[in-house]
């Protein structure tokens, strides 16, 4: 079995943790290979020795051999490491070494969920991805987005964000931004403008303004098989688009057209707990002192 270890920065109360999750692996005969900045960050930053592997730099190196994509960290690093999988079909987990972490499988190291993983005795999930069509998305710029995709003021100015569903055209929205998020986006930044909840299997896209500049605006869910058409005026001329955790500037009044992928992310669950167990565990939903 091969396993791709990917992570960004880690704080050092974590090094002992996260070398017992190495050694573990290698010590089941695991195939190792990390992503090479973080090796180099391990090498520089800890006299603990470091199981041995080989290296990769980024999507176009990533072996094709790859059984399992580890990735080391909380959300944003989950996220971040969709750039590189892709359509590559190899599954992914993730464990949090970082605050939240709640879209990453496990929460902390223990041999149940390590020989879960190498004895493949987990269950795959499939989640929806968005991809977007813009002539001004800059070059080598991800188009997937597992999350959302956002619209967002880089003044203090409003936007009037404008948006055609499947060629209808909906009133515009006068706000700070709009979020366009999947089902597994929605307890994210959807979430925080005040966008509903979805379970992750539901086929839908969510379109939830942020702050909008009106009394009878509302949050609007249409079918993940629709063809969703954006652009943004603003006085200033531009706007922030982003996809999940990465961003550049939309000039005011380019076209973007967003659709539900082609293909799907494998996300590894090495957990029992269900995605509503995770909603009260991680976000608190329902906490009520008359529920204890």
């Amino acid at each position: 079995m091969k396993i791709a270890i990917f992570a960004r920065e880690i704080n050092e109360k974590w090094w002992n943790r996260l070398m017992s999750v190495l050694k573990e692996l290698d010590s089941r005969g695991v195939e190792l290979t990390y992503y090479r900045p973080f090796y180099t960050n391990m090498v520089h930053s800890t006299d603990i020795p470091i199981p041995a592997g080989d290296l990769f730099t980024g999507e176009l190196d990533l072996p094709s051999d790859t059984d399992i994509f580890l990735c080391l960290g909380g959300d944003g690093t989950f996220l971040e490491s969709i750039t590189m999988v892709r359509d590559r079909d190899i599954p992914i987990a993730g464990v949090n070494f970082g605050r939240l972490g709640f879209l990453t499988a496990a929460d902390s190291v223990n041999e149940e969920w390590i020989d879960a993983l190498v004895s493949k005795s987990f269950q795959i999930e499939k989640r929806a991805l968005l991809t977007v069509s813009s002539s001004a998305i800059p070059p080598n710029f991800c188009r997937y987005a597992l999350n959302e995709v956002s619209f967002q003021r880089k003044d203090p100015s409003m936007l009037a964000v404008y948006v055609k569903v499947n060629g209808m055209e909906l009133p515009p929205y006068w706000s700070d931004g709009l979020v366009l998020a999947s089902p597994t986006g929605s307890t994210a930044y959807c979430l925080s403008v005040g966008g509903p909840i979805a379970l992750p299997g539901v086929k839908a896209l969510i379109l939830a303004p942020i702050a909008p500049h009106n009394l009878n605006v509302r949050p609007l869910v249409v079918s993940d098989d629709s063809l969703i058409e954006i652009h943004v005026e603003s006085r200033k001329g531009s706007a922030i688009m982003s996809l999940d955790n990465r961003s550049f500037i939309l000039p005011a009044g380019e076209k973007v057209l967003i659709s539900k992928a082609e293909f799907d992310i494998k996300y590894i669950s090495l957990t029992k707990d269900s995605f509503i167990e995770a909603l009260k565990e991680k976000l608190l939903w329902g906490k009520d002192k008359r529920n204890s």
